[in-house]
C-alpha cells in the first residue's frame, strides 16, 4: 500500500456516520486485582496510579533525552493482564459475574488546552480554525473516511482553554511543570479527552497516557501545536500526530511494539514490524512473518501523508479498552 490518494479532498468531504458493536467476553485470564478500582472511587476522582505509562511520536533523527516510545515486554504483559482483569471486574460491577459488556458507537467529549508563552503565533497562540480542523481529522480517521476501518469512535469539541504561562512552555515530557500543568487544567471524567497543545521538548511530536483503572490527573494527550492541520511542522502537519496519540489514549501500541517476535502490538491484523518506519518507505518488510510493514497505519511513525488507517483488529482493541477503563 502506498500513500493515501486524494487525502486532503477526502478529509474535507465530511465525516462518515458509523456504528460498531462489540461483545466482549469476560473469560478468566489469571490475574485479579487486589482491590476494586471501580467500586472504590467514582470516575471523577483523580488519583495518581503507581504506574502510568506514556507513549510518544518522534521526528526522524530526533535527539530526545527520554523517548517514551514503547513498553518493555514485561510492561505489555502487565497491561494486557490488567485490561483483562478490569473487563472482568467491570462486568461484575455492572451486571453480575459472567456477563458481557456491549460497546456501541462512542462519542468522546474533547477539551483542548492551548499552552502559550505569549499571544503571538510563534509563542503558541494558534487559531481556533486549526483546532477545529484537528477535530475533523480525528473524526475522519477514526470514522474510516480516510480508507481504514471505522472504529466506532467520534469526537466532539467541548471547549478551548487558552493559558499563557511561560513556565509551562515548552511542554517538557515527564517534568514537574508538565504534571503541574495537567493537574491544574485537566477537566472531566475518564471518558473526557484532554488535549494539551504547545511547543514540545526533545523533538517530540506528541505523547499520551495509556488508560488506567484509576483516573490520573496526568491523563490525556500532548500534541505539538504546529502538527495540527495547517501548521508549520513539515511532513507532520495534517493532524495525524493527534490521531496517533489518541490511539495510545485508547490503548493501542505502536505497530512496531515488540519487533518481529512475541505478541507485537497485540493486534492480529497488523503485520509484524521490526522498527518504526519514517518517511514513506513503500514495500518495506523488516520481519519474516507474512505481510509487509504497516507503514500506512496511524500507529507507525510515517509521514502524515503516508498514514491513513486503523485496522478492524485495532478498532476491536480500542473498544475493548474503552469498556475496561473509560466507559461510564
Amino acid at each position: 500500500m502506498g500513500p493515501r490518494p486524494n487525502l486532503l479532498t477526502r478529509r474535507t468531504a465530511g465525516v462518515a456516520s458509523t456504528t460498531l458493536a462489540l461483545l466482549l467476553s469476560t473469560a478468566a485470564v489469571g490475574v485479579v486485582p487486589a482491590a476494586s478500582a471501580f467500586s472504590a472511587a467514582p470516575a471523577e476522582v483523580c488519583a495518581e496510579p503507581a504506574d502510568v505509562h506514556s507513549d510518544a511520536r518522534v521526528r526522524p533523527g530526533g535527539g530526545a533525552k527520554h523517548e517514551p516510545n514503547e513498553l518493555t515486554l514485561a510492561e505489555t504483559r502487565e497491561r494486557e493482564a490488567d485490561m483483562a482483569a478490569a473487563l472482568r471486574e467491570r462486568a461484575r460491577f455492572r451486571t453480575g459475574a459472567g456477563a458481557t459488556v456491549t460497546a456501541t458507537a462512542v462519542t468522546i467529549p474533547v477539551v483542548v488546552h492551548v499552552i502559550q508563552e505569549n499571544s503571538t503565533r510563534t509563542g503558541g497562540n494558534i487559531p481556533d480554525s486549526m483546532i477545529n480542523s484537528q477535530i475533523n481529522v480525528l473524526n475522519q480517521s477514526f470514522g474510516g473516511a480516510t480508507g481504514g476501518a471505522a472504529t466506532g469512535f467520534s469526537f466532539q469539541l467541548q471547549s478551548i482553554n487558552r493559558v499563557t504561562n511561560p513556565s509551562w512552555y515548552p511542554i517538557v515530557q515527564g517534568s514537574s511543570a508538565e504534571r503541574s500543568m495537567k493537574s491544574s487544567l485537566r477537566t472531566g471524567g475518564k471518558n473526557t479527552l484532554n488535549i494539551y497543545l504547545g511547543e514540545l521538548s526533545d523533538d517530540l511530536l506528541g505523547w499520551a497516557t495509556f488508560p488506567t483503572r484509576r483516573l490520573s490527573s496526568t491523563d490525556g494527550v500532548v500534541v505539538l501545536n504546529e502538527s495540527l492541520p495547517g501548521g508549520t511542522a513539515t511532513n507532520y502537519n495534517q493532524g495525524d500526530t493527534g490521531t496517533h496519540e489518541v490511539g495510545h489514549w485508547l490503548n493501542l501500541y505502536h505497530t512496531f511494539q515488540g519487533g518481529c517476535s512475541g505478541s507485537g502490538d497485540s493486534v492480529s491484523d497488523t503485520a509484524a514490524e521490526a522498527s518504526p518506519a519514517f518517511e514513506c518507505p513503500t514495500g518495506r518488510d523488516t520481519c519474516t512473518a507474512s505481510g509487509v510493514d504497516p507503514i500506512t497505519n496511524f500507529m507507525d511513525y510515517s509521514y502524515d501523508s503516508c498514514m491513513y488507517q486503523f485496522t478492524p483488529g485495532q478498532a476491536s482493541r480500542m473498544l475493548t479498552a474503552w469498556n475496561a477503563y473509560r466507559a461510564a
